[in-house]
């Protein structure tokens, strides 16, 4: 491929922008509706400039596909997310080198098979009743906020362990807000530049590692056995067969948790959002639950039978995914379609554009869940069509997780309330890396008699 790249066209270039600037104001403002233009203008594929530096879009699946089978030495993600290593911490995820990496997901692995999975289904919904057992019979709430406070209990409990839960999660919440606060689109090109964001993440960084840390040294004097993660990163080994260090254990936490917490929330509050504009499906979701949750209790097994709420959810990830682009840093010359991506620029794929291509989903621009049960499964008939949670080797290894806190929380909400949105039709908030809706998101609800 390298041998003719001489020989290939330049990636067209959306016009417009400032200079230097480029149109990081658009992006920051709507970077769906910028990618979008582009894709009308150019298809499958076109650049644009950020800050100085020349973005490749690429869309579509073929786009989609060309991204992610890239080899890591080819289009890296590690180069592309250097700003997660203030979050997650040196030597960890993506401030090591790609093997390293792969060994280190290797000791997340366990927390998400389906012995591990089958306890969290009983965690999760017992964090989802005891939240809403504060509601009363009736008021209001902002949503995404809910969602949030719910799924940080629930993986907290799932992966940090009962003893967090009930000492330390409080504080936490506050400190994982602030670790969110540093993932911004400054952050991406200068992850260390000494702005507040930067500074309150690296303050709730060192706060957090000193949590883990106590945790970790009670575990170690109480000798005892736990079945939460944490006892397992305790045990666990680096290459060189040494145990691992708290600051290692809490990046690798830290992974975990931004992959299974941070998308699961905006996921679920997109979710209930789409049902409550859309109330026919809820009485479908409803007579499934019914059918398998009034003789039976909400387990790993039952919720793999809630065939039209995951349903609903794989909808709400296709008209509104968490994460609207993904990212990569092109180490060598890239070609794609005839034309060169040059070293050193950035690539990204965006899964809210891809996942509104007409020839790849039925009327994309409306809400039908039917589309991905039995007998049509559109995300099945094209490769790399739904690509909320990315694909190939990259897809996200919190997404089981994602599914089952949502699947839990909704399966227990819709049961016990009946809900409203205080304003119809919510607008994404762009200003953050998960793109949920902009704040406040208030609905209405009233518990069921």
């Amino acid at each position: 491929m390298n041998m003719d790249v001489s020989l290939r066209e330049p990636v067209s270039v959306l016009a417009g922008g400032l200079p230097f600037l480029g149109h990081a104001l658009e992006f920051r403002r709507d970077p769906v509706s910028l990618i979008q233009r582009g894709r009308d203008r150019f298809g499958d594929i076109f650049s644009f400039v950020l800050f100085g530096r020349r973005v490749h879009v690429m869309t579509g699946p073929a786009g989609n596909a060309a991204f992610f089978k890239a080899p890591d030495d080819v289009l890296s993600p590690r180069e592309a997310y250097q700003f997660t290593v203030p979050i997650f911490g040196k030597g960890v995820a993506y401030d090591v080198a790609p093997e390293i990496m792969s060994a280190q997901l290797e000791l997340v692995h366990p927390a998400l098979r389906d012995e591990r999975m089958q306890t969290y289904a009983g965690f999760i919904a017992a964090e989802a009743e005891t939240y809403l057992k504060r509601w009363g019979e009736s008021g209001s709430i902002d949503l995404l906020a809910a969602m949030n406070e719910i799924t940080i209990y629930a993986a907290g409990r799932c992966l940090i362990g009962a003893e967090f839960r009930s000492a330390l999660s409080k504080e936490f919440v506050g400190l994982y807000h602030s670790l969110e606060g540093g993932i911004n689109l400054v952050a991406f090109f200068t992850p260390h530049l000494p702005l507040p964001a930067m500074l309150r993440r690296d303050r709730a960084r060192r706060r957090v590692v000193e949590l883990i840390s106590m945790l970790a040294a009670a575990r170690r004097r109480a000798a005892g056995e736990s079945d939460d993660f944490l006892s397992t990163l305790m045990t666990a080994r680096d290459p060189g067969g040494n145990p691992l260090s708290d600051d290692t254990i809490t990046g690798l936490l830290l992974t975990l948790l931004f992959a299974g917490q941070h998308t699961s929330a905006v996921l679920a509050t997109w979710t209930g959002i789409l049902l409550l504009q859309n109330p026919v499906h809820i009485e479908r979701v409803l007579a499934e639950q019914h059918v398998v949750l009034d003789q039976q209790r909400l387990t790993l097994a039952t919720l793999k039978q809630l065939v039209y709420l995951e349903a609903c959810i794989k909808e709400a990830e296709r008209l509104h995914p968490p994460l609207v682009m993904l990212m990569r840093k092109a180490v060598k010359p890239f070609v794609f379609e005839g034309s060169t991506i040059p070293a050193g620029d950035l690539v990204l794929v965006s899964p809210a554009v891809s996942h509104r291509i007409a020839n790849v989903f039925a009327a994309p621009a409306s809400y039908d869940p039917q589309r991905f049960l039995p007998g049509r499964e559109e995300d099945r008939r094209t490769a790399y069509g739904l690509i909320g949670f990315g694909g190939g080797k990259h897809r996200c290894i919190g997404l089981a997780f994602a599914y089952q806190q949502v699947k839990v929380i909704w399966s227990v909400l819709l049961r016990r309330f009946e809900l409203t949105l205080a304003d119809p039709h919510p607008r994404p908030d762009f200003s953050t890396f998960v793109i949920g809706p902009r704040a406040p998101c208030i609905v209405h609800y009233r518990r069921r008699k």
